[in-house]
């Protein structure tokens, strides 16, 4: 039976820190997942309209090895900016893949459409993610907010107000593994009309409310909702990081996203639609020394998949009401 970290925070795993900035005018932020030492990352992309930077340089074929951040931004595709002010933090801390005696900060970046969500995008010439994105990364730390904050700042769902999510979980062999989400996606966290969340049966303690499934299940449970019927149009998009202190190959990194995504799967009804940009980065630290071999593999990738859905619901649980918001919070159902 899996059992929280101590944090039940993605920084369980040893190596990461995690940094929100936001600005609430705005209704939007960024999130950074700082890496203490490189970490072997991967990534995968099953929504139909993702917007990112610097993922083709985590393919299992070419160079690099590893990252030394992975933001989640809001704002679009003018959120990739905030690559930019994260490069600057690192830059100034001295971190970096060396190359012809310079370092180039590795810093993969994916965003989210939260530019219908009530706030005001009036910001002039340039957008402010950049400033948002070094903020956030010289705020990186062990405790960090879920909720509204961050790169879920603005982020909705179908018929509820999405938010930033984490979860940690420890498996029998000791190692960690930990989630990261931000929840903004076309589909519904919630079964039908009720308060109970699809991620239920991977509860750990009462981490989202504690409801479990409903019973019996709602007629409309299975009912396709999303925000394209509500009274405004959002945009979508569900991104998020999963790691682990295990030791990764590049490819053992890739296949661990694959898995995580399954817990997009569990938690969000429908999930991975071609107007969502669901991506998932994932992160190998390396700090345990365990390279897990294929039976502990596949305990890992189904610890990523469960440890995602849980951060997912958390996410939403967490969210909290908010001036001009267009969608309720969870905790007014």
């Amino acid at each position: 039976m899996f059992r929280t970290g101590d944090k039940n925070l993605i920084t369980d795993v040893a190596g990461l820190k995690v940094g929100n900035s936001q600005n609430a005018r705005l209704k939007s932020g960024v999130t950074v997942v700082l890496c203490g030492e490189p970490a072997t990352a991967g990534v995968k992309v099953l929504g139909g309209a993702p917007g990112t930077r610097e993922t083709d340089l985590l393919a299992p074929h070419n160079l690099v090895e590893s990252v030394n951040a992975v933001v989640l931004s809001g704002g679009s595709a003018f959120g990739l900016d905030a690559a930019s002010g994260a490069q600057g933090a690192l830059r100034e801390m001295g971190k970096g893949f060396e190359v012809g005696g310079f370092r180039v900060p590795i810093v993969p970046a994916a965003i989210l459409f939260d530019l219908a969500n009530g706030g005001d995008k009036d910001w002039g010439r340039f957008p402010p993610y950049r400033e948002l994105g070094y903020e956030a990364t010289q705020a990186a730390a062990e405790d960090f907010a879920l909720g509204t904050h961050g790169a879920a700042t603005g982020a909705t769902t179908a018929g509820l107000k999405g938010g930033l999510g984490s979860a940690s979980c420890i498996l029998p062999n000791g190692v960690t593994i930990g989630a990261l989400v931000a929840v903004n996606a076309i589909g519904s966290t919630t079964i039908g009309d009720t308060a109970h969340f699809w991620a239920a049966p991977f509860e750990i303690g009462a981490e989202f409310g504690g409801l479990g499934l409903p019973s019996p299940l709602p007629g409309n449970a299975h009912d396709v909702t999303t925000k394209l019927g509500g009274a405004k149009l959002g945009g979508n998009t569900t991104i998020g990081v999963i790691a682990t202190d295990a030791k990764l190959t590049k490819a053992a990194a890739h296949r661990l996203a694959i898995a995580a995504h399954d817990g997009f799967a569990r938690a969000i009804w429908p999930a991975h639609t071609p107007l969502d940009g669901d991506l998932v980065f994932a992160l190998g630290t390396g700090y345990s020394g365990v390279e897990p071999d294929i039976p502990a593999s596949v305990e890992l990738y189904a610890a990523a998949a469960a440890t995602m859905a849980r951060a997912i619901a958390r996410g939403v649980f967490a969210a909290e009401k908010a001036e001009g918001d267009v969608m309720p919070v969870w905790s007014e159902r």
